[in-house]
């Protein structure tokens, strides 16, 4: 797996998940706001300064990002139901949109805002079944029978996950997934009890996650196999956590962990996200968010390929990265509302390179241009804007998108984009710091820096006015004598 230095800078070390205080639902409660304006997240240009958030707030769910408040998001926890008013809310959400024309003729979905739901607020999955298309029936059939051939390879496996409609359903799942990732079903260890690992420093923080996901589980299931699967996430997350005791525990880990917990069940869970604990979100479960941060960095240099004028747009505004981080700790799980495009984004996640998710939102972003072009190039605007995924992406087309993005431009390509991203940003932070010694010195701005010989040979020297002048004159002085000598006594010289 590709490995990269982190930023030059101090370490931050992880802190807790929250304040004391935050864990108290009533607390939670007070910390939301009705406004429907928007809050801006942390200033900061192309992610630099994310690295300062606590650690385990990653994903935003106690106002570490933007909060774009159509409403106060409810965290207590209740038993989800599907019922008509669910039915009929969906409806009206959809007929409220608008689109506009996007790219190679695509519509570009315009949620208007009151239909708009903040990416770091917990989602009720929609677990609604589709009928299978006739493509979807003839792929089921092909993947059916691969199936029966125990000599089907990986690479098969990997192409069926990653081509149109993906995986078809989550019985076709449950047997390829585990394939995909290289566990055995019929080699699991036994899960152990809840009571055994209760003493885990983590344990109270996890149950905390785990609590507030309740509405993630599908809804109208029966009360106790609700607390059991309650039990089974929690167990799933500390058997890796203590397994594995350099990886650090997220916040939006559990929404990875429930998501496998529903499709391939407790004990053939566990060994996927021991796999992709080690592998594919080995970054964002490090000391701290530094890692993590980079790879988000590689947004900017993917849209400024495709899209010169969008990225600069983004720039301008100082939006950073914030609004994707929920995005790529997720794998999109947490701020999407349908679990069949969750589940369509797993297929294709497990069976490509790890970075693929950092280039799907790079698709998005790019998708999205006629909207964010359409707001004002203000942090605040576009993070809200951003940070809240419409219900209606053509994901099939956005994937395809994102693989010729991975294509066109390889993660060794974008890295050095990103190296020349840091080393402009550290420059142009030396410069600031510079500046401010120096109005702390003079009390005035200091003169800009020369590109003369003099500043080349001299760039320390701190060029006055008065200085220029004296330099400039001295120079003409020894130009008019070099040039006397030359003119008089050089000739005399060589009549001698």
């Amino acid at each position: 797996m590709e490995r990269v230095e982190q930023i030059n800078g101090p370490m931050n070390k992880r802190t807790s998940y929250r304040d004391a205080g935050d864990s108290d639902p009533e607390h939670l409660e007070s910390q939301s706001t009705p406004d429907v304006s928007c809050n801006p997240a942390p200033t900061a240009t192309n992610g630099d300064n994310e690295s300062n958030m606590p650690r385990k707030q990653a994903t935003g769910d106690d106002g570490g990002a933007a909060k774009c408040n159509s409403g106060d998001c409810d965290d207590e926890i209740i038993e989800p139901t599907a019922g008509e008013d669910e039915k009929h809310e969906m409806e009206n959400s959809s007929s409220n949109g608008t689109t506009s024309p996007g790219l190679t003729g695509k519509n570009v979905a315009l949620v208007q805002p009151n239909n708009h739901r903040r990416s770091d607020e917990p989602t009720e999955l929609s677990f609604e079944k589709f009928p299978e298309n006739h493509e979807e029936k003839l792929k089921r059939i092909k993947i059916e029978n691969a199936l029966d051939d125990p000599k089907t390879p990986l690479e098969a496996w990997q192409q069926f996950a990653k081509s149109e409609y993906g995986l078809i359903n989550d019985d076709l799942r449950r047997k390829i997934w585990p394939l995909l990732v290289g566990v055995d079903p019929q080699q699991v260890d036994p899960a152990p009890s809840l009571e055994e690992l209760n003493n885990h420093p983590e344990y109270n923080q996890v149950v905390l996650d785990v609590n507030r996901s309740l509405k993630r589980f599908p809804p109208g299931i029966p009360y106790e196999q609700r607390v059991a699967l309650q039990d089974q996430l929690t167990v799933l997350i500390l058997r890796v956590i203590i397994k594995y005791p350099h990886l650090k525990y997220y916040q939006g880990y559990h929404d990875v962990a429930i998501t496998f917990l529903l499709v391939v069940g407790e004990e053939v869970a566990f060994h996927v996200m021991e796999i992709l604990s080690t592998n594919h979100l080995v970054e964002c479960m490090q000391e701290t968010m530094e890692p993590t941060q980079r790879r988000l960095m590689f947004i900017y240099p993917l849209v400024r390929r495709e899209n010169a004028a969008l990225c600069s747009y983004l720039e301008r505004s100082t939006v950073g990265t914030l609004f994707a981080l929920p995005w790529y700790l997720t794998w999109f799980g947490h701020s999407l509302n349908s679990y069949r495009s969750v589940v369509r984004l797993y297929d294709y996640f497990l069976a490509s390179d790890f970075l693929l998710p950092i280039y799907v939102t790079s698709a998005i972003v790019i998708y999205r241009q006629n909207e964010i072009f359409q707001e004002d190039c203000d942090m605040a605007s576009l993070h809200c804007l951003l940070s809240q995924l419409p219900e209606d992406l053509p994901f099939e087309y956005l994937l395809k998108s994102a693989e010729n993005l991975y294509r066109k431009y390889p993660p060794r390509v974008i890295e050095k984009d990103v190296e020349n991203m840091i080393a402009k940003e550290k420059q142009q932070r030396l410069n600031e710091e510079r500046e401010r010694e120096y109005r702390k010195l003079y009390g005035k701005k200091p003169p800009p820096i020369s590109n003369s010989i003099i500043g080349r040979f001299l760039p320390h020297l701190q060029l006055s006015r008065r200085s220029v002048f004296v330099t400039t004159a001295f120079s003409i002085l020894v130009g008019f004598c070099a040039y006397y000598y030359r003119a008089h006594y050089i000739p005399m010289a060589a009549v001698r």
